[in-house]
């Protein structure tokens, strides 16, 4: 019993690695190894560099914005006709100045998730699934090797931010400490150019940690769509068949074919036997057939089967040894006499024609 209970263990041990099909499942399940945080580095990268490249358009525009409020809003009579035009400009200016960075954010993110995972659509990953409400599997992947592993990039994410964040700011402590003798529009450029270096040092940390993230992601993948010797087989039964369906059906044309066969000897004109080894049933036409074709043929159990259905139907059997090994061996059922064996096949022919009065 322990060495049974042992065996059906290790059938179901995980230990083969992913098929094809498997695979091609799992993807359209929304499964793949993507890392969250491949997508958060470059999101961070791009939107930091659109800073850098259009940070100053952004800055006019903002400061555009201030000065109209001042001039046009701030003695303007408050109705609803006023109050509607001034939340349709403010609108308008908003999103010409934080549209672009938005608009790169989500190609970034699109660009990094096609990195990962390539075109994919999957709905059913999006659909709701009640055990996703389970307690008792929550607190599996609260404290799971999966949730330390989470814990422990948090962490050191917090530390590479510090870390960046601190060394800009080490770097460019001298200005830092003379802001107040500037005047205002330095001041501001001053903190916007640091933002924008924390930014990129912060970015070009986290995909230096995302290359790890998402290598670590591909093995754990991998690691849960492995499969059991007992899956392997059974995806094969299902994608092959069974089996023993298949030997069955096989089993069942070959029943078929040999009574296909089997009618087709009474039709014959004659059978040529070994005597009792091999059988070779011919039928001859001269007016529909150029040469000879063998209807049936067989040996042992099938040649004494193929020589009593003959007899039954008082079709003649010659006894030829050499002849009857050589079409068995040389041709197929339907096929016609080989051109080397007419001479012989003619001789006998000729003979059970002369035994019935048909010359």
């Amino acid at each position: 019993m322990y060495i049974k209970l042992d065996i059906q263990y290790f059938a179901q041990e995980k230990t083969e690695k992913a098929t094809p099909k498997k695979r091609k499942e799992s993807r359209q399940k929304g499964q793949v190894s993507k890392s969250s945080d491949v997508n958060t580095s470059f999101i961070l990268l791009f939107v930091f560099l659109a800073f850098w490249l259009m940070g100053s358009f952004s800055v006019d525009q903002l400061i555009g914005i201030t000065r109209y409020s001042f001039q046009e809003y701030l003695l303007m009579e408050l109705t609803e006709a006023n109050v509607y035009s001034m939340f349709i400009n403010f609108s308008i200016q908003a999103a010409i100045v934080v549209g672009p960075f938005m608009f790169i954010a989500m190609l970034a993110a699109i660009f990094s998730n096609y990195l990962q995972v390539g075109i994919l659509f999957a709905p059913e990953a999006i659909k709701m699934k009640l055990s996703k409400l389970d307690p008792i599997q929550g607190a599996k992947r609260i404290f799971s090797v999966r949730a330390l592993v989470e814990f422990l990039k948090s962490l050191l994410k917090i530390v590479c931010v510090g870390f960046a964040g601190f060394t800009v700011i080490w770097i460019a402590i001298d200005d830092i400490l003379m802001l107040s003798l500037y005047s205002v529009g330095e001041s501001v450029r001053l903190i916007g150019n640091l933002l924008i270096m924390m930014g990129l040092a912060v970015a070009f940390l986290l995909i230096f940690l995302s290359v790890f993230d998402y290598l670590y992601q591909k093995y754990d993948h991998e690691k849960n769509i492995k499969m059991s010797k007992q899956d392997v087989k059974d995806e094969y039964k299902k994608t092959e068949g069974d089996p023993l369906i298949k030997s069955k059906i096989k089993e069942k044309q070959r029943q078929m074919a040999m009574s296909r066969m089997m009618a087709e000897v009474p039709k014959a004109d004659v059978v040529i036997t070994n005597p009792t080894h091999y059988a070779i049933a011919l039928k001859y036409d001269d007016q529909n057939m150029a040469a000879p074709i063998i209807v049936a043929k067989g040996v042992d159990f099938i040649a004494l089967k193929v020589i009593n259905i003959a007899k039954n139907n008082n079709v003649m059997t010659v006894e030829n040894r050499p002849l009857a090994r050589a079409l068995y061996a040389q041709a197929d059922i339907g096929d016609p006499v080989p051109e080397d064996l007419f001479k012989a096949v003619a001789e006998v022919l000729a003979y059970v024609y002369r035994i019935q009065n048909k010359l």
